[in-house]
């Protein structure tokens, strides 16, 4: 088996566990997990947060979104574009729109745009990981492209616990994240 078909496997298993989790199970966990990053030192220093509008099944992080919003954080949202790559953006009230891929996304020209080496904190979603904090994403690298250029921002995968592998299949190319976070553990690679 190839590297990209390895890959693809993990994905699409990640992706199937993670969307049959019972709704509640689903909601505890998204409990759980928001109130784990929540403590988490990395979150109260922040300011400035990159995090992403579930989608697919994907954990769920509005709650955590409505906190750091009370909080005074500033909270941006990724915004998918032309070549691959991803702009952080804070949206205005009325600046959100159901992207290419049908995901709730920022209007670019209703939001507040933010240069990657302003984010604190950059929360990554996923489809598979390991306890090393590697990651199998969707599959299109905008994070693997942006990620690089968070110089100062702490970079935490999130997941549930089902999308986790004994070993991510990865590429050169493919991004280690400081830590992951899932609804029962916090995984830190040293």
């Amino acid at each position: 088996m190839t590297t990209v078909e390895a890959k693809q496997q993990q994905r699409k298993s990640g992706i199937a566990a993670r969307r049959a989790l019972p709704e509640d199970v689903r909601a505890a966990a998204n409990r759980a997990l928001c109130r784990r990053l929540l403590e988490l030192e990395p979150y109260r220093r922040a300011d400035t947060i990159l995090l992403y509008a579930a989608f697919g099944g994907e954990a769920d992080l509005a709650a955590l979104a409505d906190a750091a919003v009370q909080e005074g954080k500033t909270v941006a949202y990724p915004v998918c574009g032309e070549g691959l790559s991803l702009t952080a953006a804070v949206p205005a009230a009325d600046g959100w729109e159901t992207g290419r891929y049908g995901i709730r996304t920022p209007v670019l020209q209703r939001s507040v745009l933010l240069a990657p080496e302003q984010l604190d904190l950059v929360l990554v979603p996923c489809t598979a990981f390991d306890a090393r904090c590697c990651r199998v994403g969707m599959g299109k690298g905008y994070y693997d492209r942006y990620l690089p250029r968070c110089k100062k921002a702490v970079q935490i995968g999130v997941a549930f616990e089902v999308q986790r592998v004994e070993q991510v299949v990865t590429d050169l190319h493919d991004k280690r994240l400081d830590v992951f976070v899932t609804e029962r553990e916090v995984y830190q690679w040293k």
